[in-house]
């Protein structure tokens, strides 16, 4: 079964072709997305975490149809974003983790294990009962990666999630994205040192996929393309 198949996909946002005839088939455990700005790979990063629909072509994520499967979908991705005040919801860092649990009915016992097993994962266990939004920028994007990873996700969508921190944070969100604990990940990033160290890479340009295969030779051709001023735009 692939990670991720698409045949023809478009998005198409008011009267503007996001994604037009994106083609992919990739089962790589770790999958970097790179791109410009504006090229489609947020659109794309959003179209995988089901909260955008194809307006063309077939899709399929963990062999799902998000169409007619949305709900098992989302079960079995997360997403993060590069803002986590936008994904903190509840007042404390331990209510906030379990609040990522409750569709999933464990009761009071099963869910404060796992959201303590998540806190200390992730070294937020010393701040569990600080307000969520006092934490520093560092800690909210690792309380917004813990409320991802308490669900057990086996995909995890990650746009720009190292964007707005510094160097040792970022090291430490990427290292968590990337260490293999039974999930898969798409990472959007203009990080590319971090893009080098998943599994395989996809260039976006002007809304389509303009290279797909090993890290390395995809930063190459985008580089090649940046310095030639050849990016579709």
């Amino acid at each position: 079964m692939s990670g991720l198949r698409l045949t023809g996909v478009g998005v198409r946002l008011g009267d503007v072709d996001v994604l037009r005839d994106v083609d992919l088939d990739l089962d790589a455990r770790t999958v970097a997305v790179i791109g410009e700005n504006g090229s489609g790979k947020s659109t794309f990063a959003r179209l995988l975490g089901g909260l955008v629909p194809t307006s063309a072509g077939e899709l399929r994520i963990l062999g799902l149809d998000p169409a007619r499967q949305a709900g098992e979908l989302r079960r079995r991705t997360a997403v993060v974003f590069s803002n986590p005040d936008a994904q903190i919801i509840m007042p404390t860092v331990q209510e906030d983790v379990a609040f990522s649990l409750r569709p999933e009915r464990l009761g009071r016992e099963a869910t404060a294990v796992r959201v303590a097993e998540a806190l200390d994962r992730f070294g937020l266990t010393a701040v569990a009962d600080r307000p969520s939004h006092d934490l520093s920028g560092g800690q909210k994007q690792l309380l917004a990666l813990c409320g991802a990873f308490v669900r057990r996700p086996e995909l995890v969508v990650a746009d720009e999630p190292t964007a707005y921190l510094d160097a040792r944070n970022a090291r430490r969100v990427a290292d968590h994205l990337l260490e293999d604990a039974g999930h898969r990940l798409v990472l959007v990033t203009h990080d590319l040192s971090l893009a080098a160290r998943c599994d395989a890479a996809v260039l976006f340009a002007g809304g389509t996929i303009e290279a797909v295969g090993e890290p390395s030779k995809v930063v190459a051709e985008y580089e090649r393309l940046l310095a030639e001023g050849s990016l579709p735009c």
